[in-house]
């Protein structure tokens, strides 16, 4: 039989080419989808499921209960007041907090090469999608396929928005959350919690036609102050149902020396001295804003599930940092204690252990290199970060040695060793030490005591290694 030569090379590519194509096809079927929520200063402890607060979260309890919590994630902190610029760069390009790109011209060089998150998920087959707060020195939309809309690191405030309330009669006659003329986060007409869901939704309703994996960046601007929330969510905590923090100071002592005085922003929302009056309706506010945001992500869970998309989907809660609101004294993010360091961090999958704990110390940002392992992608050595895919599947052995924080190139540095921090005020200076293990509410500190002279020579010593590992530029004396 004669085989012409032309036929036959033309029929074998057209087989290859087929074969090909569907390799394709199955290697995108395969590769799951990610959906990443990301909150904006919200604490650990400011989840129901989580048993600490008296909070309404029924859809992020949901998550937990479907998923598996890290109990013990991190920031590692902030070269600037913003904490949030520096933790988004990091969680951005996976560099930590000393390496990470401080402007633009050096964010722009991370985007030339193409190892931005969302650079490296689209390489490896990802259409990827943000919405909500982005608040990098770069331009977002050349680094998503779809950007849906794009706000700024808060909402504008207004002077109303401070120093309050003094008392009842202030709070009666004063700014409220649900007062849509102040604008902030109704600028616009609509809360902006709820426009991230609205886009959110509509993007699952199109993914459900599409193909391709997705990942999804969602980046809510709540529970940043202003803390505005419509009036239901608000009444729905009465001051009788808010506590006042077990560890709740009318001044926190070194407050002016760190920077968390009158001169930090944050810190002006409430009234000095503190009262416990103002704590608890900052409370109030704070629990009515996230219980709001509860219901959007609710809606954005919803959208998942009738996607159809759902079993093949990775979902990741966190934050960028957690919030004081009252604990020590303090009301913004901008210290060393856990309510402030610490995050909630839940992950949903289809090989996730379901309503699970994990204990090991870990940074918020392990979730870019987590996200890069699930979908077949290479971790380069300039992540500095860590996959959890070890911890989700075995829950076996410790992820760091230590955590390290820090604010500002010279007033605040801290670290976690086993179970004591240790926190640093070089300025002043002044040491503090606290047993996470029997303190965890760091009401007791141990640095004066005789007895723990030697745990801190050891955390000196540890804290000094940790510091040029991760090219901390602060000179610590002996």
């Amino acid at each position: 039989m004669h085989i012409n030569p032309i036929r036959h090379s033309t029929l074998l590519g057209l087989a290859l080419l087929s074969l090909a194509l569907l390799s394709r096809g199955c290697n995108k079927q395969a590769q799951p989808n990610l959906l990443f929520i990301f909150a904006d200063d919200h604490s650990y402890e400011a989840i129901g499921a989580m048993g600490m607060l008296d909070i309404d979260t029924p859809n992020l309890d949901r998550l937990m209960e479907n998923g598996t919590t890290f109990t013990h994630a991190y920031n590692m902190g902030s070269w600037t007041g913003a904490v949030c610029i520096a933790s988004r760069t990091m969680l951005n390009t996976g560099t930590s907090v000393w390496r990470a790109p401080r402007n633009r011209r050096a964010f722009a060089e991370h985007i030339q090469k193409g190892d931005t998150w969302s650079q490296r998920l689209r390489a490896a087959g990802y259409r990827t999608y943000m919405t909500g707060k982005w608040h990098l020195p770069s331009k977002v939309e050349p680094l998503f396929d779809v950007v849906a809309d794009v706000r700024p690191g808060m909402p504008a405030d207004v002077p109303e928005g401070y120093n309050r309330p003094l008392n009842e009669a202030d709070y009666q006659d004063g700014w409220k959350p649900w007062e849509t003329q102040y604008g902030g986060f109704w600028e616009g007409g609509t809360h902006w919690s709820e426009i991230i869901a609205d886009h959110a939704v509509d993007f699952l309703d199109r993914a459900a036609e599409e193909p391709d994996p997705f990942f999804m960046y969602l980046a809510f601007n709540a529970p940043h102050d202003p803390r505005q929330a419509p009036r239901e969510y608000v009444e729905q905590y009465p001051l009788e149902r808010v506590e006042v923090p077990t560890n709740f100071l009318t001044k926190y002592p070194y407050q002016d020396e760190i920077g968390c005085g009158a001169e930090l922003r944050d810190a002006r929302l409430a009234p000095f001295p503190r009262s416990e009056y103002a704590v608890k309706v900052n409370r109030q506010e704070y629990y009515a804003i996230i219980s709001h945001m509860d219901a959007q992500i609710g809606r954005i869970l919803d959208a998942l599930e009738a996607s159809g998309k759902a079993d093949n989907t990775y979902i990741f809660f966190t934050a960028d940092h957690g919030l004081a609101v009252g604990h020590h004294g303090l009301i913004g993010k901008q210290n060393m204690y856990e309510h402030s360091l610490r995050v909630p961090f839940i992950v949903v999958g289809p090989k996730v252990k379901k309503g699970a704990t994990r204990a090991q110390s870990i940074y918020l940002q392990d979730v870019m290199p987590t996200t890069l392992d699930l979908a077949g992608a290479d971790i380069p050595e300039s992540v500095e970060f860590k996959s959890l895919l070890p911890l989700l599947q075995k829950n076996k052995g410790t992820h760091y040695e230590q955590i390290y924080g820090c604010y500002k190139s010279d007033l605040q540095r801290a670290m976690i060793s086993g179970d004591h921090k240790l926190v640093i005020y070089p300025t002043i200076p002044a040491t503090r030490l606290y047993n996470l293990k029997t303190d965890p509410e760091e009401r007791i500190d141990l640095a004066g005591k005789p007895e723990s002279a030697p745990i801190l020579e050891q955390l000196h010593a540890e804290f000094k290694t940790l510091q040029a590992t991760l090219n901390d530029p602060l000179l610590i004396e002996d």
